[in-house]
């Protein structure tokens, strides 16, 4: 008798543990979309090899990022970015980490905020950041 008792609430227990979701949040991404004007695509993935390139190495060294890549718009419809640079991250900085992380990525690149923004303001001659994106990816549970 009690062994038919629990049977009834063994059952309606399972679909609860069955409705957990089959995923865990991972990384953060940002998906920054560019678009580069006619004939200045080689200075830009010149600026991408050297500056850009140097400062998320030195990201993934210190452990800010976990990894990032370049993505090209192959087949480009009108309005649509050249390119999508994409930054992965496993979590966001609290303030003083920020300030610590602005200190350390500019004494090694060796350029100050008003030096880095005068070099914006050259590539923003050239490309325009059309906006960013911030997606998180899925894992899978098990």
């Amino acid at each position: 008798m009690k062994k038919l008792f629990l049977l009834p609430l063994l059952c309606a227990a399972m679909p609860v543990q069955a409705q957990e979701y089959p995923v865990i949040p991972g990384d953060y991404i940002t998906v920054s979309m560019i678009s580069v004007e006619d004939g200045h695509d080689l200075e830009y993935a010149n600026h991408l090899a050297g500056m850009w390139r140097k400062g998320q190495d030195f990201a993934v060294k210190q452990g800010w990022i976990t990894g990032y890549e370049i993505q090209t718009n192959e087949n480009k419809r009108p309005g649509e970015p050249d390119f999508f640079l994409v930054t992965r991250f496993a979590k966001f900085a609290d303030p003083a980490q920020e300030e610590m992380r602005e200190k350390a990525y500019t004494d090694f690149m060796k350029s100050t905020a008003a030096q880095m923004q005068a070099a914006s303001s050259e590539r923003a001659k050239y490309r325009t950041l059309m906006g960013t994106m911030l997606l998180r990816a899925w894992k899978w549970r098990n």
